[in-house]
């Protein structure tokens, strides 16, 4: 993995940032400009040209990074061992035994205190 901490952006890439940024906010506009058209063709207009703006993002260094950390993400979600539905279904049903267990407790106390409280004071 590559870690920058300073990820220096030449000119062609703030041009390229700014066009993208611009194509996006330039669809979102149109999205709302064009309102008498149908929602469908509002929105798979809208869909392609913030496609476009992605891919003319990414072609910069920042886009890069992005999308190589995405990729590296990805990557590691696959390693991740994802529990099985009975073992899911045992340890939510633990935690919610465990939720009643405490809330009983709770309430137990709260009526102990209130007890104590009304015979400290001489209200019980």
């Amino acid at each position: 993995m590559n870690f920058k901490t300073d990820i220096p952006v030449s000119r062609a890439d703030t041009f390229k940032l700014a066009a993208a940024l611009s194509i996006f906010l330039l669809a979102v506009a149109a999205f709302y400009y064009f309102a008498h058209y149908s929602t469908l063709v509002r929105v798979i207009g809208l869909l392609a040209a913030s496609g476009a703006a992605v891919a003319i993002a990414a072609t910069t260094e920042l886009g890069g990074n992005i999308l190589e950390f995405m990729k590296e993400a990805r990557m590691e979600l696959r390693k991740v061992v994802w529990p099985t539905r009975t073992e899911t279904l045992q340890t939510t049903g633990a935690i919610l035994v465990m939720v009643v267990l405490m809330g009983i407790f709770l309430w137990l106390l709260d009526v102990l205190l209130i007890w104590l409280v009304r015979l400290l004071t001489g209200h019980g």
